[in-house]
């Protein structure tokens, strides 16, 4: 397990499955203290914690539903007072609704506006004023794959307009934040079939972006730790699509 320079404290949202689940263990692995949050009354966190004991360090485990106002900030400032700092926040919570527009509702709406976007803005409002104080601070938010360019998708409609909103915001605070030595940059994860597959498993699947294959939590995670780095410092509003190369919007 390589080392950081100086210990780093990563808060990674809605990690008791999938994505970020993969997440949280490599990070941990390459030497980050690990917050992440977790659903009350969806997948339990003992398997992520499992995962991050496994790559070496202790995690805390936070219940916390994004959706709901005050959420977000409660989770932050639990993970400041365990660890006394948050250094990094994979933002990777996000629920998705895919459904034609006909038979979606004001609900529907709410539900991808809240849980993608007014997330996202929460807990960047919650993590950033301790970066600045501390001039460092990484941020890294999830799109949706082709969403830096509003690409359409049927059943989209909903959930590409949230997501496209998580980038325009995650952009714009690149530009006023970077002074303050913060990035910001989004992953646009796409042909991601088995969330739960890695690398290996996802090779043997087919699948019709360029590589000819899926991709893996593997590929996704090695992703949010080369954005993450110290040595980022310059990569900063980038969108990157961890893809294989597929233009369509498909996660």
């Amino acid at each position: 397990m390589s080392s950081l320079p100086v210990p780093r404290v990563a808060l990674v949202t809605g990690a008791a499955r999938g994505l970020a689940r993969g997440i949280a263990a490599d990070l941990a692995a390459t030497g980050y203290c690990i917050a992440f949050t977790y659903r009350p009354g969806g997948t339990p966190p003992e398997e992520t914690a499992a995962a991050v004991r496994a790559a070496g360090t202790e995690p805390l485990a936070l219940a916390a539903d994004h959706a709901q106002a005050g959420e977000s900030e409660r989770a932050v400032r639990a993970a400041e007072a365990h660890f006394g700092t948050v250094d990094v926040l994979v933002h990777a919570v996000g629920p998705m609704v895919v459904r034609r527009f006909a038979r979606s509702s004001m609900d529907d709406y709410r539900a991808m506006i809240e849980g993608n976007l007014t997330s996202a803005v929460e807990t960047a409002f919650s993590v950033l004023p301790g970066m600045r104080a501390r001039r460092f601070g990484r941020l890294v938010f999830f799109g949706m794959n082709g969403s830096a360019s509003t690409n359409p998708g049927r059943g989209m409609s909903l959930y590409g307009a949230a997501k496209a909103g998580v980038v325009a915001f995650a952009r714009t605070l690149a530009l006023e934040e970077a002074a303050a030595g913060i990035t910001v940059n989004v992953i646009e994860p796409g042909d991601i079939r088995e969330k739960d597959a890695d690398r290996a498993a996802a090779s043997l699947v087919k699948a019709k972006n360029p590589t000819g294959h899926a991709g893996s939590w593997q590929d996704v995670a090695y992703a949010v730790r080369f954005l993450v780095a110290d040595e980022a410092s310059f990569l900063n509003g980038v969108t990157l699509g961890v893809n294989g190369g597929l233009v369509e919007a498909f996660e």
